[in-house]
């Protein structure tokens, strides 16, 4: 059963350098609660950080949630919706059968979305949407905060 109340889910990864040191922050909000995570990783890429940010997100929920995720990611977007089925009944090769990049990371996602009804958003990124906006920020402070404990 899921919990009643939605959550949207403002999801944000990025690195200085690609690869490089990188960071995902995640912004989440129902009616008038909000929860910030923000977290960073040394060596990765900005595919990697839009993925652990949805990843940390739908981990910190606590029963199964009707979520909205709002990403400016379409690697995340339109991996989880449309190219996560092909690659599963391949077990785990693209379409020219070389291996999906992040696999382990994709699995787990797919793992944490069967316990939500998820209904997965695409928004352009750094256009002023307040979530997003806040997600970047968040995104950055998981940079900076990995970098200033070196």
């Amino acid at each position: 059963m899921v919990n009643e109340t939605l959550v949207n889910i403002y999801a944000d990864g990025g690195c200085r350098g690609n690869p490089g040191p990188g960071g995902w922050g995640v912004l989440m909000q129902s009616g008038e609660s909000s929860k910030e995570l923000w977290g960073g990783e040394h060596d990765t890429t900005n595919n990697r950080m839009e993925l652990t940010a949805v990843i940390r997100a739908l981990e910190a929920l606590k029963r199964p949630t009707a979520a909205h995720i709002h990403t400016d990611s379409q690697y995340v977007q339109k991996g989880i919706s449309l190219w996560i089925h092909n690659w599963k009944r391949n077990g785990w090769r693209t379409s020219d059968k070389k291996p999906v990049k992040n696999a382990e990371l994709w699995q787990r996602l797919d793992e944490l979305a069967k316990t939500h009804d998820l209904k997965w958003l695409w928004v352009k990124g750094h256009a002023g949407h307040p979530g997003n906006e806040r997600a970047d920020q968040l995104a950055n402070r998981g940079i900076d905060e990995l970098l200033a404990a070196r």
